[in-house]
């Protein structure tokens, strides 16, 4: 057969069909050879080239659909490395309509979806989706079959089908290309041009490209999807043990008997280093979904959860959905009863794999060198015959292949016997915000509770260190209390703090006591009942997020603070990072944010609110950081355009007319795949007399080796906005990042944040923005002095006054008056019941011209005894508004 050109083969039946069987069952092998063989690699490679896989969609009718999305499939399968090269070219391409016009990649996948079996039956029942995920065994690849005469695959092997007929496996293809080319069009798409959609949008033609206007989708179109993505992911997660059966619990289900799940010394003792390795489609893990090769059931959970989770976060920065519409059925996820004990439950049985589990070896956090793999890989390419014996594994290999065999079985325990737990981590919008936040409570009194030996009192923890009545974690007497006791400066509070908790660890988790002294080291006077713990927490917070150019932290144009992106590059510019004092400074620096994570995370688990705000991409980091997602590629964070928009409002406008600029970009713009990046360095001691530079430009490869060879054409301007975004959203500030994280993962769990979304975590840490709720204040408000109540049960005539005056006070005194007395404005997220220490009140003597005061470490509002309602308004709103507070005493 031949073809007149690329378009005529690429877009044929039978050369997709017969190319598409012969590049699965060589997978294996294609990069591998493609490595040192040119004439190979000059082959493989024009079947993945801009003009080829953009004319796969020359087709019109759902035939064409089904066989050229299982072709591109396995392209993506085949090429990893050019994965979105693939994608963005499929995102370019046109297809052939009916009336001889040119349609959107999205929408001829999305309509051909919209009317597949699986779609409608999974969007109306979430249990439909069992059947239809069924694994099934890996089709052997070892030989290539000659495929079928409508193109579609071997004619002998045996396929699932539906009532009518029509290969399942075919349906589930078209599904994925079209999740697979969503996910890229969100990661490079606006708010405003994804609401571009809306027949009721207000986004004017001029802010968007046609092009982009077609791969929008209407947001009513838009609700649909999102329902069968919630019920198809839903059912992957909580019917785990439906979908792959019962052989991954044949073993036993008790801790005990896991063996299988977790081996032993004796597994490598039997392990012969002359025997091949065995792939990992010899065991139960490697089957695939429906029969489809290589499509594994964490490969379709990733690309589900991802696109899912990123239609919510547009949802959650700007509403188009119902609140409700998020929130699983009642009847497939109750959460009445014991829901919240089960959880607990789940995560007790987690903690007790973990503690069986192996312990792996742990990489250097600060690698100076690091950065964050974000290849997109869609699933490994099944083992062939020629890649089971293609060498002969040593003793490092063998230990290595066993250890993950091991980890996946793990994994696989554990997402069937912790199903609620899986939705937690990996869908936790599918259960309302306040039950979420009584399960992390929940979590964070129960590790409290083994931390400490049963004390979770910190008074009682100290006795029962003290005196010996411990068996956990510590070892105990004065010298661990002291480890927890510090004496901290007030002018050098993270200073002092640093140096002498560093050494802690997760150890900060435990109670610590505070000492402040002045300037001439003379002691504070303080009553630690918790009080003094949480001024110095709140004061440590509010001195270390101090932004400015040599700080640890920035904040953007809405004075939201991220990681400094330019901080350890100036550093490494600054002191020369090649010399051993050079990475002495970068590692210190690393140190420092590490313990700045470790402190916020006490201020989470201590349930201590803190007045700073973070940027809402970096806080993205922390919920998607979470936990051992079964796709982490996917359920990770990726940059994004919008993320970009909040860090740099000016690049992301640049960015935006590049994209959808409609003149020649080549031509016109100039650019390559590099970034220039301004380093402004810092003023290290002045050396050998010369005066040092104020910046240094450094310009950066975004697509090595080559990215200066590189120009940005109209046809490849959208990886380079993706290149650009993840360069200043995840590579550059790659190290603070990583360090803060590992610092927060040390004191909470990282699965516990992967519970809430960006604005959930800013709530959990700062309190709700909702109004006060003044009743909810006064119920749960403590009395000393002489307003202590009597036996009478009735308040004092002063305090009476104060919560009169509190009702008719507008929200915006009223937060004025809470962050007087406990340094923050916002309410804790369960109520004021759950304020650590608790809202108190106690008198300051008769004299009515002296103002309230405070003692924030206590949560203390002194309070004269003012006679009438007026002068104690006025006293109050003046003292509020000052923003002093002991001064007025």
């Amino acid at each position: 057969m031949f073809f007149s050109d690329s378009e005529a083969y690429s877009s044929d039946r039978d050369f997709v069909g017969a190319v598409g069987s012969l590049l699965s069952s060589v997978s294996g092998l294609v990069e591998a050879e493609s490595a040192h063989n040119e004439f190979f690699r000059e082959q493989t490679d024009s079947l993945v080239d801009a003009e080829n896989v953009g004319n796969l969609l020359s087709g019109s009718g759902e035939e064409d659909a089904m066989l050229f999305a299982g072709y591109a499939l396995t392209l993506l399968r085949v090429f990893r490395r050019k994965g979105d090269d693939i994608r963005m070219w499929l995102y370019l391409g046109s297809n052939s309509t009916s009336s001889g016009s040119r349609g959107s990649a999205i929408r001829y996948f999305w309509n051909v979806v919209q009317h597949t079996t699986v779609y409608q039956a999974i969007t109306k029942d979430s249990r439909a989706a069992i059947p239809f995920l069924k694994l099934q065994p890996k089709q052997d690849q070892s030989e290539w079959r000659t495929p079928s005469l409508d193109g579609t695959g071997p004619s002998t092997t045996q396929r699932p089908v539906d009532s009518a007929g029509n290969r399942i496996t075919k349906k589930w293809e078209i599904i994925l290309v079209f999740l697979e080319l969503y996910t890229f069009v969100l990661k490079i798409m606006g708010d405003d041009e994804f609401f571009a959609g809306s027949e009721n949008s207000v986004t004017t033609n001029q802010s968007t490209s046609p092009r982009t206007r077609d791969n929008t989708l209407p947001l009513t179109e838009v609700k649909d999807l999102t329902t069968f993505l919630k019920n198809l992911g839903f059912t992957m997660y909580f019917d785990m043990s439906l979908i792959i059966g019962s052989n991954v619990l044949s073993e036993g289900n008790d801790v005990g008997s896991l063996s299988k799940h977790f081996g032993g010394p004796s597994v490598l003792a039997m392990a012969d280093e002359n025997e091949p390795s065995k792939p990992d489609d010899d065991n139960q893990v490697s089957q695939s979904v429906a029969g489809i090769t290589g499509m594994s059931i964490d490969y379709v959970k990733g690309l589900v959860t991802g696109v899912l989770r990123q239609i919510y976060e547009r949802d959650s920065r700007r509403r188009f959905l119902p609140k409700e519409h998020w929130l699983m059925s009642p009847s497939r996820l109750s959460m009445e009863g014991n829901f919240i004990q089960a959880v607990v439950m789940e995560e007790e049985s987690r903690h007790q794999i973990q503690e069986v589990s192996d312990t792996e070896g742990e990489d250097n956090p600060y690698d100076l060198d690091g950065d964050d793999d974000d290849a997109h890989e869609v699933w490994q390419p099944p083992a062939t015959v020629r890649d089971r014996f293609r060498r002969r594994p040593n003793g490092a290999d063998t230990e290595r292949r066993i250890r993950q065999q091991r980890k996946a079985s793990r994994k696989r325990y554990l997402q069937a016997v912790a199903p609620r737990l899986e939705i937690l981590q990996n869908m936790p919008f599918l259960i309302p915000f306040d039950t979420r936040v009584q399960i992390f409570r929940e979590f964070v009194h129960l590790d409290m509770l083994k931390r400490r030996n049963g004390y979770v009192d910190p008074d009682l923890w100290r006795q029962s260190m003290m005196f010996g009545s411990h068996h956990g974690s510590f070892g105990g007497g004065d010298g661990e209390l002291n480890k927890h006791h510090a004496k901290i400066r007030r002018k050098h509070v993270f200073e002092d703090a640093f140096e002498q908790f560093w050494g802690l660890g997760e150890g900060l988790k435990e109670p610590i006591q505070i000492t402040f002294v002045d300037e001439f080291d003379i002691v504070e006077a303080g009553i630690d009942g918790g009080g003094v713990t949480k001024e110095f927490l709140t004061s440590v917070t509010s001195q270390a997020f101090e932004p400015g150019p040599e700080d640890l932290f920035v904040e953007n144009e809405q004075h939201l603070l991220y990681p400094n992106p330019a901080l350890i590059d100036a550093i490494k510019y600054t002191y020369d990072a090649s010399t051993l004092d050079g990475r002495l400074v970068v590692i210190e620096t690393c140190r420092r944010y590490e313990f700045l994570g470790r402190i916020v995370g006490k201020c989470l688990y201590e349930g201590i609110l803190v007045d700073i705000s973070f940027a809402g991409f970096f806080l993205l980091k922390w919920a998607l950081t979470g936990g051992s997602g079964s796709a982490p590629r996917e359920t990770g964070y990726r940059a994004n355009l919008n993320d970009l928009r909040e860090m740099d409002e000016a690049l992301y406008q640049g960015l935006l007319q590049l994209k959808n600029y409609p003149g020649d970009v080549e031509a016109d713009f100039s650019l390559n795949f590099t970034v220039t990046d301004n380093i402004p360095l810092l003023s290290p001691p002045v050396l050998s007399g010369k005066n040092t530079p104020k910046s240094k430009t450094i310009t950066r490869d975004l697509r090595p080796p080559s990215g200066a060879d590189t120009p940005v054409t109209n046809a490849n301007r959208l990886l380079y906005i993706s290149a650009i975004a993840r360069h200043r959203l995840q590579t550059q500030p790659h190290l603070q990042t990583t360090a803060f994280l590992k610092g927060l993962a040390s004191i909470i769990q990282p699965s516990w944040l992967s519970m809430f979304n960006q604005s959930e975590l800013q709530t959990l840490l700062g309190g709700t923005q909702a109004p006060l709720n003044i009743p909810d204040l006064r119920q749960h408000t403590a009395y000393g002095g002489v307003y202590a109540i009597g036996d009478d049960g009735l308040e004092h005539a002063t305090v009476r006054m104060f919560w009169d005056v509190m009702e008719a006070l507008e929200d915006v005194d009223r937060r004025r008056v809470l962050k007087f007395v406990t340094s923050t404005p916002r309410a804790p997220l369960l109520g004021f019941a759950s304020l650590n220490p608790r809202f108190s009140i106690r008198d300051a003597g008769a004299d009515e011209a002296r103002f309230p005061t405070t003692s924030t470490c206590v949560n203390l509002l002194k309070l004269p005894m003012y006679r009438s309602k007026e002068a104690l308004r006025d006293k109050l709103l003046y003292a509020v508004r000052s923003g002093a507070g002991f001064d007025l005493s």
